[in-house]
């Protein structure tokens, strides 16, 4: 970056003053950024620090799974510097309105390099030929969920950063040096929660979980694949299966309906607990869940 002397500065600033201009310069602004999900602003935060002002599509308590973006929205994304995807299914039925409103639109996959993994299906008789609504693949896009991976979205994140703000690049290195020692940090902590764990199997009414299960080496077990509801037949083999586990706990979220999840835990005379795998501030949700499942799968 170029430094004025002094004396041209103050001749810039009264000029701008009297011409009723502003000086500014790249370093003095904050970049516009949009992302899919609040999580996402999480770790975006976490690099620019109050170098960004980012903008959330779905916001907390709305369903990714059935999210359309609004006109105004559709506007905003327009307006800004970059749209920082997860890469991910779930993702490709707006991001197709949203390049179309702005073709020169910088897009930032931050789920480059991120091994998926299939959702996770029921062990009983279901239909193998339905199409998951995350889209063709039948892959699961909840990669936020795992420690490991948010490392490497966080990487790239930072790349897609420096690329827009190359003037910024230390502090994004530093914030992201900080922010990677915070997941590590994370990582241990919900390990230390879960050392005790016996029985490490769960069964969840949406199956968000399946990178944090294979991360700390649990089991989910879905109720609900794909928007389907399980049949009569379904609940009842997982009734079955829950006692046969000793399951006394069915995780639910509130962005879906929890009726199926009621009426298994009526069943085996347990309870149903939400765990929120949208919650703004990621690693404080993600060590309050891990705790949940320390004091549940007993």
């Amino acid at each position: 970056m170029i430094s004025l002397p002094k004396s041209l500065l103050a001749i810039a600033l009264g000029l701008s003053l009297a011409t009723g201009y502003t000086l500014n310069t790249k370093s003095e602004e904050t970049l516009d950024l949009v992302v899919s999900i609040p999580p996402q602003e999480y770790f975006v935060k976490k690099i620019t620090g109050d170098k960004a002002e980012v903008t959330v599509l779905v916001q907390p308590g709305s369903n990714p799974e059935t999210y359309e973006p609004l006109p105004q929205q559709l506007k905003d994304v327009s307006q800004s510097d970059a749209y920082i995807t997860l890469g991910v299914s779930l993702e490709r039925g707006w991001l197709s309105k949203i390049a179309s409103s702005n073709p020169n639109l910088v897009i930032i996959n931050s789920g480059e390099g991120v091994e998926l993994i299939p959702m996770a299906e029921h062990d009983h008789d279901h239909d193998h030929d339905h199409q998951h609504s995350h889209g063709e693949d039948g892959l699961d896009p909840h990669i936020w969920l795992s420690p490991r991976l948010v490392k490497i979205q966080a990487q790239n994140i930072y790349e897609g950063l420096v690329e827009l703000d190359p003037e910024n690049q230390a502090e994004y290195q530093q914030n992201l040096n900080n922010f990677l020692a915070e997941i590590d940090q994370l990582d241990t902590q919900i390990r230390e929660n879960l050392s005790g764990v016996a029985n490490r199997k769960f069964i969840v009414f949406h199956p968000a979980w399946g990178y944090f299960a294979l991360d700390y080496d649990l089991e989910q077990i879905p109720i609900e694949v794909g928007g389907v509801e399980p049949s009569a037949a379904q609940l009842g083999q997982l009734v079955n299966r829950a006692k046969t586990e000793d399951i006394r706990v069915i995780f639910a979220q509130n962005q879906f309906n929890t009726r199926s999840a009621e009426t298994i835990a009526r069943e085996i005379r347990g309870e149903v607990v939400f765990i929120d795998p949208l919650a703004s501030n990621w690693s404080e949700n993600l060590l309050e869940v891990s705790e949940t499942f320390a004091n549940t799968l007993k």
